[in-house]
C-alpha cells in the first residue's frame, strides 16, 4: 500500500493502481479544462513512481536542482513572532536556508499602504543588499480590492454587480486598475533604486481580470523605465477571474486564461520569470491533483520563452491545503515539476 494525503492534508493508503488512476484521471481533468495535451504514458508512471516511493523525502538526481524563489519569505519568519529585522531574516535565508534568491517584504504586502513608506523600505533594501549576496526581489501583491470604498477612492464593484449595474462595476474596476498602476510603479520604482534586483508581483489577478491587466501595464511602464529590472509576476490562481468580463490586454480577453495563456501576455508585458500556478483540490487526492498540475505547468512551459517557476506552496500545485505543507507531498510535488513539468524553477 502507498500512503500518501488528500488534498485537504489527511493520511490515506492507496494501491499503486489506484494512485495510476487518479493520476490519469488528474491529466485528464487539465487537458479537458485548459484544452491542452496530455501527459504522455511514460511522463504518467514517472509520477506514479514518484508518489509511489516509500521515503518520506524525495528529490531530483544532483545537478538537476531548480532555481527557488519566494513570496513573502521575511514574512514566513516574522508570523512565528520570532523578533529579527527583515535584514537579519534574509541573511537567514542565504547563509543558513542555502536560498538561490531572498524577497524582502512589508507585513501588509500590498502595494498601496507601502507607497506611504516607501524611505523605510528603500532603507531595508539598501541594508539588505549591503549584508547580502543572493539576487534581492521586493514583493508585494497588486490587490486591487483596497482601491475601493470605504478604503479606497473607487466605488465597489462587487456590491455594485448585485444591483445590475454591470457598466458601473467595470468603470470602477478600469478606475481601480488605473490607481494601482501608479502605486506598483512608484514602489517598485523605488525600491530598485534602493539596490533590490526587482520585483516580484505575487498573487497576481486575485482580485480577476482588471488586476492582471494592472499588473501587466505595470510591467511594461517598469521593462520600458528599467530595462534590467527582474521582474516576476506569479498568479494567484490557475485561471483569470472574469470579474470585468471584457478588459483586454494587446488585443487578448484576460478572463479566464489559464497559465500557458497567461505566460504569452507576462512574457510581452516585459516579464522575466512567470510564477504558473493550478489550484489544489482539497477534496481529491494528492496524486490526482499532482497529474493535474504537472499537466497545466507542462503545457505552459512550453509556450513560454522566459523562464517558468511553478507554485509549490499551500494549496497550490497539488500541495495541501494546510498552513504548514507536509515536506512529502511538497517534495514529491517538486521532482514531478522538474523532472516531468520541466520547469525552470519553483
Amino acid at each position: 500500500m502507498v500512503v500518501t494525503r488528500m488534498g485537504d492534508g489527511s493520511f490515506i493508503t492507496m494501491t499503486r493502481d489506484e494512485v495510476l488512476r487518479d493520476v490519469e484521471e488528474g491529466v485528464a481533468d487539465a487537458v479537458k479544462r485548459g484544452k491542452i495535451e496530455p501527459l504522455s504514458s511514460d511522463e504518467i508512471e514517472h509520477i506514479v513512481d514518484i508518489c509511489c516511493r516509500p521515503q518520506k523525502f524525495v528529490s531530483v538526481e544532483k545537478g538537476n536542482e531548480l532555481v527557488l524563489t519566494y513570496d513573502s519569505g521575511t514574512l514566513k519568519v516574522t508570523r512565528l513572532g520570532i523578533p529579527i529585522g527583515m535584514p537579519q531574516i534574509l541573511q537567514l535565508y542565504e547563509r543558513v536556508f542555502g536560498a538561490d534568491s531572498l524577497e524582502l517584504a512589508y507585513v501588509h504586502y500590498s502595494f498601496k499602504p507601502i507607497k506611504s513608506i516607501v524611505p523605510e523600505e528603500q532603507y531595508a533594501v539598501a541594508e539588505t543588499s549591503l549584508v547580502t549576496t543572493a539576487p534581492l526581489l521586493y514583493g508585494a501583491m497588486p490587490n486591487l480590492p483596497l482601491y475601493t470604498k470605504p478604503d479606497g477612492p473607487c466605488e465597489n464593484a462587487a456590491e455594485l454587480l448585485p444591483m445590475g449595474k454591470i457598466e458601473e462595476a467595470k468603470r470602477a474596476q478600469e478606475e481601480a486598475a488605473e490607481y494601482a498602476i501608479k502605486d506598483m510603479v512608484f514602489v517598485s520604482s523605488g525600491v530598485y533604486e534602493a539596490g533590490a534586483d526587482g520585483i516580484d508581483f505575487d498573487t497576481t489577478a486575485a482580485a480577476g481580470d482588471a488586476e492582471f491587466y494592472a499588473t501587466l501595464k505595470a510591467t511594461e511602464i517598469l521593462r520600458e523605465k528599467y530595462p534590467d529590472m527582474a521582474i516576476e509576476i506569479g498568479m494567484a490562481g490557475e485561471f483569470v477571474l472574469g470579474f470585468h468580463g471584457s478588459i483586454e490586454y494587446d488585443g487578448v480577453r484576460l478572463a479566464g486564461l489559464y497559465p500557458h495563456k497567461q505566460v504569452g501576455l507576462a512574457e510581452k508585458a516585459g516579464a522575466s520569470v512567470f510564477g504558473a500556478v493550478v489550484n489544489t483540490n482539497s477534496s481529491r487526492t494528492f496524486p490526482w491533483n499532482l497529474g493535474r498540475a504537472v499537466t497545466f505547468c507542462k503545457a505552459c512551459r512550453e509556450a513560454a520563452n522566459i523562464p517558468v517557476h511553478a507554485n509549490v506552496g499551500m494549496g497550490v500545485g497539488a500541495v495541501p491545503l494546510v498552513m504548514t505543507p507536509p515536506i512529502d507531498c511538497v517534495s514529491r510535488a517538486s521532482t514531478a515539476m522538474a523532472e516531468v513539468g520541466k520547469m525552470d524553477g519553483l
